[in-house]
């Protein structure tokens, strides 16, 4: 169940990386927010109660709630007109613990591929963070592609691979995600300017 949930977040991180170069307007993009974030509130709830007290599979359904209280609170701002503030401090604390949720893979689990994930999400959310809280409204387009490149490289490529049973962990996948993240970083600022030059002012809201 998890592998449908990365598949489904990806969707949702394109669509709202495409909002975020101002292609679509947040309303436009909150039906899918509220369907993917009630998606990654149900999928670990159903993992904690079938875990049977099995920490690994609890740890794993506890990351996923971040993921779900995200796109629901952007699905709701992006209705209700609600300000971004809480939301992107909110992010401070998903990259935070995503950090840890990497260490834990690393360490606990020896999983290194999704280590090299969890660092992924924790820089997508901390530039969430900077783009809604500290006021960097600039920063909208670059943080389109960053959601957009890891809609590709750390959720849909990944949910898909797991579920057709193609996804094996190694060192050498760690890297190829580490490396596509710093590429996708080097590119993000620059992509994002051309990007946004041919489209309508960004919106500020993220998800």
């Amino acid at each position: 169940m998890a592998a449908v949930g990365l598949l489904y977040v990806g969707a949702v991180l394109f669509v709202n990386g495409v909002m975020l170069l101002g292609r679509i307007p947040p309303k436009a993009a909150a039906p899918l927010n509220l369907f993917v974030g009630a998606l990654q509130v149900l999928t670990p709830t159903y993992l904690i109660i079938s875990a049977d007290g099995e920490t690994g599979r609890i740890m794993l359904a506890a990351g996923l709630y971040f993921f779900g209280f995200t796109y629901l609170w952007v699905g709701i701002n992006a209705i209700t007109g609600w300000p971004d503030q809480g939301l992107g401090w909110f992010s401070l604390v998903v990259a935070v613990s995503a950090v840890g949720f990497a260490v834990h893979s690393w360490v606990g689990l020896g999983d290194r591929a999704f280590t090299a994930l969890w660092l992924m999400w924790a820089v997508l959310w901390l530039a969430f963070f900077a783009l809604m809280t500290l006021d960097r409204p600039h920063l909208g387009p670059a943080v389109g592609v960053l959601a957009i490149g890891n809609a590709v490289v750390t959720t849909g490529i990944p949910g898909f691979a797991r579920l057709a049973d193609w996804w094996q962990d190694s060192t050498a996948l760690a890297l190829t995600i580490a490396v596509a993240g710093l590429v996708l970083l080097a590119v993000c600022r620059p992509l994002g300017r051309v990007l946004a030059a041919r489209t309508p002012a960004s919106p500020a809201a993220t998800g």
